[in-house]
């Protein structure tokens, strides 16, 4: 069996994740081909498209927000993504169950005694009346009959749980700042969500596995499982495994992937790139050695926007007073450091207010 070290994995995962080289590609299939992009912090999925895509321009982006093609839900881990409207229907039923284990392992204690299904009928009654509305104030309507929980747990239990909801624009478009507001997911696209499978079945889950892989492939089922937080995926990771190739990792693991897919060779050059906080290359994954040092997994984690060089994270960097700030985690060769400083200095540009003067970009060496 095939053994592919490290730097296999992180070519691999780069090529599949747009990093190797700048797609050609709509921003709709971008977002569709990385099963969507985390976007708890609402300006960040620009950044990451930023990096993959050639040419790209936030204002398609918000275009298909605005157009209904593209939205903003909780969905993978119970944490908020961007995803593709198509993706998000036929999904979402497939998540029910974990999102509601995910909170319930959050609020046990303040939801003790709730009927859930009581619940989700309450929240939908308060989101009948076509009126956007936010998580508190869903929660502040909810207390008159549930008086005990906190409001946080109402809240959370009803919008990222119960009722499948999206948040709506303006809250994630460029440079918009907007709380946020959610109405039922069915109601915004004009479709219902697909109906769960048939018992005994899961083609959705297989449908998952086959995405998963194409995106960040080869991997393991662990690695399946931190992506999308589903527990019942194995059946799914059987029934398909004809159609997939097997290796191994060094660290002993059995990667799986999609025969056709790309897996570049070790050797390939790695271009600079700056990632967005809580980036998927990185946060898809349970062993993410492939392409962040275990000594630095805590920043992936913690929010931290990070650069790559030569495939791996080997700084951060910041935004504040019109200056984007990288500070290495490493020492950098001169090429290296001009290459940071010229991939930076593009950031900058893009990110800078046509109207104000250009950002700069500074390097911080240790």
């Amino acid at each position: 069996m095939t053994v592919l070290d490290t730097r296999a994995l992180g070519r691999a995962t780069l090529a599949r994740q747009l990093l190797l080289d700048r797609a050609d590609m709509p921003v709709l299939d971008a977002v569709a081909h990385l099963g969507g992009l985390q976007a708890q912090e609402p300006q960040e999925p620009f950044t990451g498209l930023w990096s993959r895509l050639r040419g790209f321009q936030p204002a398609s982006l918000d275009t298909l927000l605005t157009g209904r093609s593209a939205v903003r839900t909780h969905l993978m881990r119970r944490t908020v993504h961007l995803l593709a409207a198509d993706d998000v229907l036929a999904w979402r039923a497939r998540h029910d169950t974990m999102l509601r284990q995910k909170v319930m392992g959050t609020y046990r204690r303040d939801l003790d005694g709730v009927d859930l299904g009581e619940l989700a009928t309450a929240a939908r009654a308060v989101l009948a009346d076509g009126e956007p509305r936010s998580m508190a104030e869903i929660a502040r309507i909810l207390a008159d009959r549930w008086p005990a929980p906190s409001p946080r747990a109402l809240g959370e239990m009803a919008i990222a749980a119960l009722v499948p909801v999206v948040q709506l624009p303006p809250r994630g478009l460029w440079r918009a700042t907007s709380r946020v507001r959610n109405t039922p997911l069915a109601r915004w696209l004009g479709r219902e969500i697909d109906p769960p499978a048939p018992q005994g079945t899961d083609p959705v889950g297989e449908a998952l596995v086959r995405r998963y892989l194409a995106a960040f492939g080869p991997a393991a089922s662990a690695d399946l499982r931190a992506w999308c937080g589903l527990a019942g995926l194995p059946t799914a990771v059987a029934a398909v495994r004809g159609e997939l190739v097997t290796f191994r990792d060094t660290r002993g693991r059995e990667p799986l992937d999609l025969p056709d897919a790309p897996r570049p060779d070790p050797g390939t050059a790695a271009p600079v790139r700056f990632l967005p906080a809580f980036d998927n290359a990185i946060l898809g994954y349970h062993d993410r050695g492939r392409i962040i040092d275990d000594a630095h997994r805590g920043l992936s984690v913690a929010g931290a926007r990070v650069v790559l060089v030569d495939g791996r994270v080997a700084a951060t960097w910041t935004v504040e007073a019109g200056t984007v700030t990288v500070t290495p985690l490493r020492g950098f060769s001169r090429a290296e450091h001009t290459a940071v400083t010229e991939e930076g200095r593009a950031l900058a540009s893009f990110l800078s207010d046509d109207d104000s003067d250009r950002m700069r970009i500074a390097t911080v060496c240790r």
